[in-house]
């Protein structure tokens, strides 16, 4: 059992560097025509690219279903993982990011405030070459440190 927990956790880990490759090679690369209109706001609640959250369900539910069903729960612990991930995705980046469910609009979290520095940075560019900060759960050194400038400011104005 606790081997499974522990590909489950690995796999979710595994997963963020998986997102980047997939978001910096694919999503920016060619399959830009679903990715494009979420650099590019268009008007209505749904968007072309929402049709990554299929596309990156089915490896999951492939893992889940195949695995249950040939007793290789190794298999099932990956598809767990992966469905975990993409739990973690749809509250981190749809929720507290991009707030198309406003659940949590203010944060006073560190960790909050530089991943929406760190998306919002990513969204500065609206063509698929340029680009910067493609992962969604690590942060790069230079928002932290953003953040703790900003704070520092905000507790001590001149």
């Amino acid at each position: 059992m606790m081997n499974f927990v522990f590909i489950t956790l690995i796999t979710f880990c595994i997963m963020e560097g998986i997102t980047w490759l997939t978001h910096r090679f694919v999503m920016h690369g060619f399959l830009w025509y679903l990715h494009e209109d979420h650099h590019k706001k268009g008007t209505g609640f749904f968007e072309k690219n929402d049709a990554f959250f299929v596309i990156f369900a089915i490896p999951s539910w492939l893992c889940i279903m195949l695995g249950s069903m040939n007793q290789v729960y190794w298999v099932v612990a990956i598809g767990a993982g992966i469905a975990l991930y993409g739990f973690a995705y749809f509250l981190v980046h749809e929720i507290i990011i991009h707030q198309r469910f406003k659940l949590f609009t203010r944060s006073k979290s560190r960790y909050i405030k530089a991943i929406r520095w760190a998306h919002k940075m990513h969204h500065k560019h609206i063509d698929k070459e340029e680009g910067e900060s493609f992962g969604m759960l690590l942060v790069a050194k230079k928002y932290w440190e953003k953040i703790r400038k900003d704070e520092a400011i905000q507790n001590n104005p001149q």
